[in-house]
């Protein structure tokens, strides 16, 4: 976990800065906005809010989490959009990996967390993924929500070409699917 820590840092402090051609003040703003993401993913974000807190502009959020996603330390979930609107709006960053929840958490990461950013980092690979207004993620017009092995149907009861995601599960059934499964997409 420390020399992972080490790799977080390098990358916050010093490739994106250069990457970006940012300063080192920028940098630090960073490594605080990573700080403020991991301490409660899925991090709905306020980049207003953010700003504020950072001392800088609401612009300049945007760029830190797009710089930030490209480096490999988050993923943004957004809304689905037509046209322009397909770079829609944020509505959830999660960190990139598991191994990242693990590194950053100052505490026991929360194992809800843990599963979506598990399916959520699986599936992007090969997937556009968007948030569900009902479950938690849309893929080609395909809803999951995602959970352990005690969740039921009642998110998804009334939607068309809907699963259910469960961890601690060994095989599927009707419309659930283990959590295991989406690995294999890779």
């Amino acid at each position: 976990m420390h020399r992972l820590k080490q790799v977080i840092i390098q990358t916050l402090e010093t490739d994106i800065p250069i990457y970006a051609n940012m300063n080192v003040a920028t940098g630090k703003k960073l490594g605080k906005l990573l700080k403020i993401i991991s301490q409660s993913v899925p991090f709905k974000p306020n980049f207003t809010k953010i700003a504020g807190m950072l001392e800088a502009s609401r612009n300049s959020i945007d760029d830190y989490c797009y710089y930030m996603e490209l480096a490999g330390l988050i993923m943004q979930l957004r809304d689905m959009g037509e046209g322009i609107g397909q770079l829609g709006k944020v509505d959830k960053v999660y960190l990139d990996n598991a191994n990242l929840i693990f590194a950053l958490s100052e505490q026991q990461p929360e194992v809800g967390n843990i599963r979506e950013t598990v399916f959520f980092n699986q599936m992007r690979v090969k997937n556009n993924v968007f948030r569900s207004e009902r479950a938690d993620f849309i893929i080609n017009n395909i809803t999951f929500e995602v959970g352990g092995k005690s969740k039921n149907q009642e998110q998804i009861k009334d939607l068309k070409n809907a699963y259910i995601v469960k961890d601690d599960i060994e095989y599927g059934y009707q419309n659930v699917i283990p959590l295991w499964a989406f690995g294999l997409n890779y």
